[in-house]
């Protein structure tokens, strides 16, 4: 059996358990005037914050030469096959490439597909030397393209102050690489304009 202060304090512990938001004081000034209804609080647990996995940052991915095609992989044959699904991948986009189709449409387009894969050549150049190269599309960074050419050597090819040219099932295409310097995930939400200065 429980004497009186053991009860008292029981009570006043259960209390303070039902009504955590209320003092002493107003607990007491509340019992001496009504009935009270005693809640039950449950605290709520706090769910973790799932942490959203990060990727490698631009460091890492050099140290861990993500980016780079091995020496005996540099085969202009291998990626022929590539070529290939390409050239499906940009027909299925144009419906066909079909005689009649307006070239702006399709060039709009081909500004907005993927080019990894494509053959293009250099047209025109400020520096002489890449004029002429032509080669299987590995690689597109902001700046740079990298092509594997029918001598299998691997080149890197800055967009800024070259042309270049890809023709698919009888239509050529111009790129000017100092107005396509994008990224290509950027360049599909990008809004090219169809008339304005053209220079390399």
């Amino acid at each position: 059996p429980q004497g009186l202060e053991e009860a008292k304090a029981f009570v006043d512990a259960f209390l303070k358990r039902s009504m955590p938001k209320k003092k002493d004081e107003a607990i007491q000034d509340i019992l001496s005037r009504k009935a009270v209804v005693l809640e039950h609080y449950s605290q709520k647990k706090k769910k973790p914050k799932k942490k959203k996995p990060k990727g490698f940052t631009a460091k890492q991915r050099r140290e861990m030469r993500l980016f780079e095609i091995e020496p005996e992989q540099q085969r202009y044959a291998i990626f022929l096959p590539l070529h290939e699904l390409w050239k499906q991948y940009i027909r299925d986009l144009c419906h066909g490439l079909k005689p009649d189709a307006q070239p702006h449409i399709l060039q709009g387009k081909l500004l907005k597909a993927d080019l990894h894969g494509a053959i293009v050549t250099v047209t025109k150049s400020k520096c002489p030397s890449y004029v002429g190269i032509t080669g299987i599309i590995l690689q597109e960074f902001k700046h740079v393209f990298k092509i594997i050419t029918k001598e299998d050597k691997l080149k890197v090819i800055p967009k800024l102050n070259n042309v270049f040219s890809l023709e698919i099932d009888g239509f050529i295409s111009y790129i000017y690489g100092s107005k396509f310097q994008l990224r290509a995930s950027e360049r599909s939400a990008k809004k090219f304009k169809l008339k304005g200065t053209i220079d390399l």
